[in-house]
Order: structure tokens, then sequence, then C-alpha cells
């Protein structure tokens, strides 16, 4: 079985964006920003596991027209999000249409990669058993916002992930924003968080501050992350997919902690400048890091 170097699993949605003006479908998800990002970079070898919905099926035939590597498993039905804003766009409602199948250990067992990414969307996307099962074949890295979400009807609620002291021992790079991090840890202090989840196993701690930056923890050092200002900020939409993944394209490929995270930054300022996936290249990233002016969360 070919061992990739990093695979993304998560769903792909369809995401209906409603406002006043039109109304209009997408695809979405942390494994679709996730995927379409790392693409562009052809020193990787890729890989993405997906569940979609027999509609959702021509998504993932041009991500493979796209060059990228996808095994798919058939759901009942493709996790679809609705989103109505009204004439206030901070005024949003949020429903979820449809849910698509958890992820099973079973369905992964075949699936070789130094690093596993779980891009959970939903609370019951991967379980324990889930993670446990990755974690012996390879680094596991958690993206934390499905965890703390849940769908009660079709109404979206925040919840805390209930087993997150047993997971997060399973977990090498978890990433959080400055919400998360208080919910897992009841912590309003980046560093005081970063060290409490660092304390629960985690290995790599990526806590992103929007505007402010980031940190990056290791047990050892914090890691302050520039935040590289756009150019226009036009679509915040998967920029801390972007983020991520960037940040473990260079670990795995061998560049040190500080300098994967300026790269991931840059990456997802580039991202904030265009609706949709990031579509940049290396020179692009390589032009921020050495142009755009910076801002750092105060340690």
């Amino acid at each position: 079985m070919k061992k990739h170097d990093l695979c993304c699993i998560g769903h792909i949605t369809l995401d209906r964006i409603i406002t006043p003006q039109k109304s209009i479908d997408m695809p979405g998800g942390s494994a679709y920003y996730c995927s379409y990002a790392v693409s562009r970079f052809k020193d990787l070898d890729y890989s993405l596991v997906t569940s979609v919905g027999a509609s959702e099926m021509h998504v993932v035939d041009q991500l493979r027209k796209d060059g990228i590597d996808v095994t798919v498993f058939l759901s009942e039905h493709s996790l679809c999000f609705e989103n109505i804003y009204h004439e206030n766009i901070d005024d949003r409602i949020q429903r979820v249409l449809a849910k698509a199948n958890p992820f099973k250990a079973e369905q992964l067992k075949d699936i070789e990669a130094k690093i596993y990414h779980l891009g959970s969307l939903m609370a019951d996307d991967f379980d324990l058993e889930d993670i446990k099962t990755l974690a012996k074949k390879g680094l596991v890295a958690v993206d934390s916002q499905g965890y703390l979400r849940e769908v009660r009807g079709t109404k979206v609620y925040p919840i805390d992930w209930k087993e997150k002291k047993e997971a997060l021992k399973f977990v090498h790079f978890l990433k959080v924003n400055e919400h998360e991090m208080e919910v897992l840890t009841g912590c309003k202090d980046p560093k005081q968080a970063a060290q409490i989840l660092y304390d629960w196993g985690v290995k790599e701690v990526l806590v992103t501050l929007g505007s402010m930056g980031s940190i990056i923890y290791d047990g050892k050092t914090f890691y302050n992350i520039p935040a590289y200002v756009p150019q226009e900020a036009v679509d915040a939409t998967g920029c801390g997919d972007t983020y991520t993944i960037g940040y473990l394209y260079q670990r795995v490929n061998g560049v040190d902690i500080e300098k994967a995270g300026n790269f991931a930054a840059a990456m997802s300022t580039i991202k904030l400048e265009q609706s949709g996936p990031f579509l940049g290249n290396k020179e692009d990233i390589i032009r921020c890091l050495n142009s755009a002016e910076k801002t750092f969360y105060q340690l």
C-alpha cells in the first residue's frame, strides 16, 4: 500500500448561500479548501479521503480532473449547510439541511500517510477509535472546529468536546482559534490555553488569532507568528483550513516550526484576498512574506 506524505480526511459540503440579492450553491468544507490549497505544490504526495452523496460526485470528479488523488465513500446524503444573510451581513441564520455519514475506523484502515489531517465539521464525523487507528500509523492533525458543534434538528449548537482529554493524547497537531481554545480549556489567554492543550498530549498547538497573528507551542517555545496584512480582505471562508494545511505541508517536508508558521500565515492572507480556495503559488507566498505589513500578538 502506497504511503502518502499527507492525507486529509473530511466531508465535502454543499454550501447554500442565500442573500437578499441572490441564492447560490457551492462546494465547501475543510477537506475541499485544504485539497485545492495544497494541490498547488507539486513536491507533495497528497491524498483526500471524503464522503459525499451521489448529488456531489461531480465535485469529486472535478477534484480528480484537477489532479487530486481522491478516495470517496458514498453517503446517503452530502453534508449541506444553508446560510441565510439579511441586509445586515452579520445577521446570519445557519441550518444543516442534510448530514453525511460519519467516518469509521474500518474505512480508514488501508489509508497510509505520514500525516493524517482530520477536517472535522461536526462532532460525530470522527470518533475516538478513528483517531487511535490513525495514530498507530502516522501523525494525526485535528482542526477542533467540528468537535465543538452538533446538529439538533436543523440547527447548529456549540458544545464541548466530551472525549477531548482522551483523544488529544493521540493528536500531534491541533489547530484552534481564540474561541475554540476557550471552549476547550476555559482560558482566554492563548499562552495558558496552549500550555493546557500541550499538557493534555498535543505536541504542536496552533492558536490562530485572526488579525493579531498566531502562536505555536511545542512544549518548549512559544513561536510568535505574524498576520500578514492583505491588500484587501475579500472572503475569510477557508482561511483557517489554508493555514493548517500550509503548516502541515511545510512540516512534513522538514521545515522548522517558525518558518512553517510564517509560510502558513502568508498563504492564509493570500486566500483572504479572494473568494474560493487558495489558488496561489510559492512565488506569491514568498512575495507576501517579503513585502506585506505584519501584525503580531503581544506575548
